[in-house]
C-alpha cells in the first residue's frame, strides 16, 4: 500500500514537471506563473487523490480540510490587507494563494506518507513560492507568509492514518462552513 502512495505521487510530480519544465526557460512572467499554477494543481490532486484512490477516506477528508483552512485563512488575509500586486493588476497580492495551497498539501502528504513523499512536495511547494514571485505576482514575504500558512493548516489538520481529526463540512440555510473536532 506504502509503494503504491509513493509511486501515484511520483506520478502526480512526474507529470507536473513535464507540464512546467520548459515554460519558464523560454517564457518571461507567463512561464512561470502557467507553470507556477500546474505544480500547486498536482500537489492538490496528490494529496486529495492519493488517500482517495486507496480508500483513505479520513485521509481525504483531513487533504480537503488542510487546503480549505489555508484557503480560507489566506483569503481572509488578502480582504483584510489589500496589497497591490508586483505587476499592478490588483490589490490581492498578501499572502499568495497559490504557495499557501501548495504548502497545506506538501505539509499533508508529509503527514499522511512520511518524508520519503514529503520533501519532494515540498520541493514542488517551494518552486511554486518561487514562481509567483518570478511571474511578477507576489513579493517574497507573501509567498514566506503563505507558506507559513498552508504548513501550519497541514501540520495540524494532517495525521498519520488515525481518527484523532474529524472534519466536517456543514450547511444550514444562510449559510455553511467547515467544523474541525480534533482529540488531545
Amino acid at each position: 500500500m506504502k509503494i503504491r502512495a509513493r509511486r501515484s505521487i511520483a506520478t502526480c510530480f512526474a507529470a507536473a514537471s513535464l507540464g512546467f519544465s520548459s515554460a519558464p526557460a523560454n517564457a518571461g512572467d507567463k512561464g512561470w506563473d502557467d507553470a507556477g499554477t500546474i505544480a500547486r494543481d498536482a500537489l492538490v490532486i496528490a494529496a486529495i487523490g492519493v488517500p482517495t484512490v486507496q480508500g483513505d477516506w479520513h485521509g481525504t477528508l483531513q487533504a480537503g480540510g488542510s487546503i480549505a483552512a489555508a484557503s480560507l485563512v489566506t483569503y481572509g488575509l488578502k480582504e483584510t490587507f489589500p496589497e497591490l500586486r508586483p505587476d499592478s493588476s490588483d490589490r490581492k497580492s498578501f499572502p499568495s494563494g497559490h504557495t499557501s495551497v501548495s504548502f497545506a498539501s506538501a505539509a499533508t502528504l508529509q503527514n499522511r506518507y512520511g518524508w520519503e513523499v514529503g520533501l519532494p512536495a515540498h520541493l514542488v511547494a517551494a518552486f511554486v513560492g518561487v514562481a509567483r514571485v518570478k511571474a511578477d505576482k507576489h513579493h517574497w514575504y507573501d509567498v514566506a507568509v503563505g507558506a507559513a500558512i498552508g504548513e501550519v493548516s497541514g501540520l495540524l489538520i494532517t495525521n498519520r492514518r488515525d481518527d484523532r481529526v474529524h472534519v466536517f463540512p456543514w450547511a444550514e440555510r444562510n449559510g455553511g462552513g467547515v467544523a474541525l473536532a480534533m482529540q488531545f
